[in-house]
């Protein structure tokens, strides 16, 4: 281990505007445009279901504060894997690494990919696989634009995330200027468990903590990676609330958890079809976003994994010329491609996504809180250029958080829980072999 400090032939390219364009363009995916239906079928109230929006953002930057210690501690390429070795051993830090490939990271490619599919179909249908075929499509064009180097894909996601914010400002000053407002009705007719509420609003949350994983690439990232995940998710929250708002004044609470499209059906009270069609076109550049950024975050994890296992030695190879890790690229293409292809027969819901892969997502989480208490005592003398407030309370109340998340993960969904932890355990099997010489810390 170093000390922290930024890896060799990893440069400094990425200024305070990528890095709050790639974390809000992660953040602000497809999810406001599909979870909003859920949260309010779950809430059931109207206070409830905003305030469950504020506490998400609350909650999101309590997650930020102790990200931004350990990513201006370490900022090294890796994010969580870093900071879960560091803290645990190889052999986690493995079994992280390939939960991320396997199911937390490619399997948000595909979700994403498929989204765009099925709007983009909206637009222009290409025959009875049309989803598929653009969802593969968008993977591979994104791996290809990220293959060709750093500067490249944070340019492209620039451009995309502008797109992406200006589409949901639309559709917030359609729903509260616009669309005529919703005539007092019945509330939601049963629905979701209400303990699910925080489960879909902080995966609607999800992806800002992918920050942590351009630290090495970020200009000043000592010093300059909290205020940009404050500042990240400060954006990030008002347009939830806001979107959550419109939602609510041209829907209403029942109209809300009755419909499968929130942001077209608001589009479509405005301006007629044409704004159902408008509004596809920005869901489809919402998910062509995050699939942008989960791409480019995602490969690092690969690199990571590489360096420090030499049966995957071959992944850790970064190509200098490009600031880019095109191995980890490649391999993380491919597994989501495999994914396109086996959700190209049989299709499964956004829920259904979402139970895949919460539990294993909440299950490292909350260990990433936990490795921030044991960096602490392990390593005090190590400087530390940005601390969390209120130490130890704030990051004690991650921990509780993301272990009640989990609880609900696995309490209240089943087959794609199960599927999850399934694949998670087949990581258990591969740790054998591969670790079988390499001594635990």
């Amino acid at each position: 281990m170093n000390d922290g400090g930024g890896e060799a032939g990893l440069k400094a390219t990425l200024g305070m505007r990528e890095a709050i364009a790639l974390t809000v363009g992660i953040v602000v995916g497809a999810g406001i445009f599909r979870t909003p239906s859920l949260v309010a079928a779950a809430a059931g109230d109207a206070a409830v279901m905003i305030g469950a929006w504020v506490a998400g953002g609350l909650i999101s930057l309590v997650g930020a504060l102790c990200y931004a210690e350990l990513a201006s501690t370490y900022p090294q390429a890796g994010g969580d894997y870093r900071y879960l070795t560091r803290a645990f051993g190889k052999r986690l830090g493995f079994l992280y690494g390939w939960a991320r490939l396997s199911v937390i990271q490619t399997g948000s490619i595909a979700v994403l990919a498929f989204v765009f599919g099925d709007y983009a179909s909206e637009i222009l249908r290409l025959g009875p696989y049309s989803s598929a075929i653009y969802a593969a499509a968008i993977v591979v064009i994104i791996t290809v634009v990220q293959w060709i180097g750093v500067r490249a894909g944070s340019a492209l996601q620039n451009w995309l995330t502008l797109a992406e914010v200006a589409g949901l400002t639309a559709v917030i000053g359609a729903g509260l200027f616009i669309a005529p407002e919703a005539a007092p009705g019945p509330g939601p007719a049963g629905g979701p468990p209400i303990e699910m509420v925080l489960v879909f609003v902080l995966f609607t949350f999800g992806g800002w903590n992918e920050a942590a994983y351009i630290s090495a690439e970020m200009k000043d990232a000592r010093r300059r990676m909290a205020p940009m995940l404050i500042a990240s998710l400060g954006i990030v929250t008002v347009l939830y609330v806001l979107a959550n708002l419109a939602y609510l004044r041209a829907l209403g609470m029942g109209g809300m958890a009755g419909s499968e499209a929130v942001a077209a059906e608001v589009m479509r009270r405005a301006f007629g079809e044409g704004g159902a069609v408008l509004i596809s076109l920005f869901v489809a550049i919402a998910a062509l976003t995050s699939a942008n950024a989960t791409v480019f975050t995602g490969a690092r994890t690969a690199y990571a994994l590489g360096r420090d296992h030499p049966a995957l030695a071959w992944l850790g190879r970064w190509d200098e010329g490009a600031a880019t890790p095109r191995r980890g690229l490649v391999v993380q293409g491919a597994a989501a491609l495999a994914l396109v292809a086996a959700g190209a027969a049989s299709r499964q819901g956004f829920q259904t996504a979402v139970d895949y892969t919460a539990p294993v997502f909440w299950l490292f989480f909350m260990l990433v809180g936990v490795a921030l208490f044991v960096l602490r005592a392990r390593e005090p003398d190590i400087a530390r250029p940005f601390k969390v407030p209120l130490y130890p309370v704030l990051p004690a109340l991650f921990i509780v958080t993301n272990a009640y998340l989990l609880y609900s993960s696995l309490a209240y969904v089943r087959t794609g829980a199960l599927l999850g932890l399934a694949v998670l355990a087949v990581g258990l099997m591969l740790l054998i072999p591969i670790q079988k010489k390499e001594p635990a810390r």
